[in-house]
């Protein structure tokens, strides 16, 4: 039976109406699928994951194909904050005690492979993302503090990752115009880039590498083929494939429901101002670093290139986005900058990612030949690309990346099917209402 999907995640021939769809200067020219086909891999989702993941297999020789339902990037790939941040979504500390400090090392060191891909990426096939480095991590409780002191000490000294450093609220004060926060930690190897042209510039990689990527193909059901391997059925016919990969993310609507009882949506917005000029621009945030913070529901920001602010606060837990979303964000801004009142926003947006209990990935072989990786709660932009990667690797033998992020708990989220979503609703509530506390 076919399921309605909420307007918010139903396909679209465009992309979001983001400062990111504006500032693309060159799409991707895609053949159309013609029907009936087959491959060795079939991939569903643009996103980075399944862009990267068709990318490298598609390095090896593996005849692949991908299914967008909309437009490639056109999920959180395409609309996230663009922030750049070295490590998994949970800290060390607490890594350390769920998978073990072996296994947490590793995680740290797949953490830096990720970083090292992203320049890989970039340099390999020349894209033109505004990648710029540095990145603030904001306390905005005082009691924070100490935490984040032991934290940044316990990675230089148990990680000997020397790219992080304590800052107290002074020197937080002199990089970001607001006396909202106390103190923070600076990663110098994290940062931000353009979210669109990074996805973008995956897909060109993998078109040259003989890729078959296809847009506007709604994938509406899976099933195991009497012969092995799947059939893959859409409305303009069906796929034979040795293999799939499900890199849907939040968008994933009820072809693997082992996965959606593990990795749910919720929705995430972000309004742009008008340019402020540049010496305006710099007074907001001195150094172009990108800035999130420690409130659960996270507010993060940071200067374009052309000095407008890009600002991202406030979720919900419905299948609709507000009217009205630049009035929804901007109370969140004025809490951080009171000084931007007037401001004008041209661009207002919202989008879609898909979180997990722990927040970790969900990266897991769920039948023979049937792969899902998704899950990345936030931090997709290192970690989604990375991980379609390890991806690739898996499915020509290569596994040890991948077993180790099967490794990390992912459990499903507690209600059974009837009472899941009330459930995080509650949760997420009642850790905003913690964040005002």
């Amino acid at each position: 039976m076919r399921h309605r999907a909420p307007a918010v995640l139903l396909p679209s021939a465009a992309h979001a109406p983001s400062y990111y769809a504006a500032t693309v200067r060159e799409q991707v020219e895609l053949a159309p699928f013609d029907g009936a086909s087959s491959c060795d891999v079939c991939v569903i989702g643009g996103g980075y994951a399944g862009l990267s993941t068709a990318l490298h297999l598609a390095r090896r020789g593996i005849d692949v194909v991908l299914f967008e339902q909309s437009r490639l990037g056109w999920g959180a790939s395409g609309r996230n904050g663009g922030q750049v941040h070295v490590g998994m979504r949970r800290e060390q500390e607490w890594l350390e005690a769920q998978v073990g400090p072996e296994d947490a090392r590793r995680l740290w060191s797949y953490a830096l492979g990720a970083r090292a891909h992203l320049d890989w990426l970039i340099d390999t096939y020349r894209i033109d993302c505004d990648l710029r480095l540095g990145h603030l991590h904001a306390d905005h409780r005082a009691r924070y503090s100490a935490d984040t002191r032991r934290h940044v000490e316990h990675m230089r000294s148990a990680y000997g990752y020397e790219h992080i450093r304590y800052v107290g609220r002074e020197e937080v004060e002199s990089m970001v115009a607001t006396r909202a926060y106390h103190g923070g930690s600076f990663d110098a190897r994290s940062g931000h880039l353009h979210a669109l042209k990074f996805a973008l510039g995956i897909a060109r990689a993998a078109l040259g590498h003989g890729a078959r990527l296809h847009e506007g193909i709604e994938v509406t059901g899976l099933a195991a083929a009497s012969g092995g391997g799947w059939q893959v059925r859409t409305a303009r016919g069906e796929l034979a494939a040795r293999r799939v990969v499900l890199a849907c993310n939040g968008y994933l609507r009820h072809l693997a429901p082992e996965v959606e009882r593990r990795v749910m949506p919720i929705n995430n917005f972000i309004a742009v101002t008008a340019p402020l000029g540049e010496a305006a621009a710099r007074r907001l945030i001195s150094n172009g670093a990108a800035v999130s913070d420690s409130r659960f529901v996270v507010n993060y920001f940071r200067i374009t290139p052309d000095h407008r602010l890009l600002f991202g606060g406030g979720e919900n837990y419905s299948y609709r986005f507000p009217r009205d979303i630049a009035a929804f964000v901007r109370p969140h801004v004025l809490k951080v900058f009171p000084q931007l009142a007037d401001a004008r926003y041209e661009f207002a947006w919202g989008g879609t990612l898909g979180i997990t209990p722990t927040r970790m990935p969900c990266v897991r072989e769920l039948e023979p030949g049937l792969v899902n990786a998704s899950g990345f709660s936030g931090l997709g932009v290192l970690l989604a690309p990375y991980t379609g990667k390890a991806v690739a690797d898996a499915l020509c033998g290569e596994r040890a990346d991948f077993e180790l992020l099967g490794r990390v708990p992912v459990p499903p989220f507690p209600g059974g099917p009837l009472l899941r979503w009330p459930t995080l609703v509650a949760a997420m509530l009642y850790y905003a209402l913690r964040d005002r506390l």
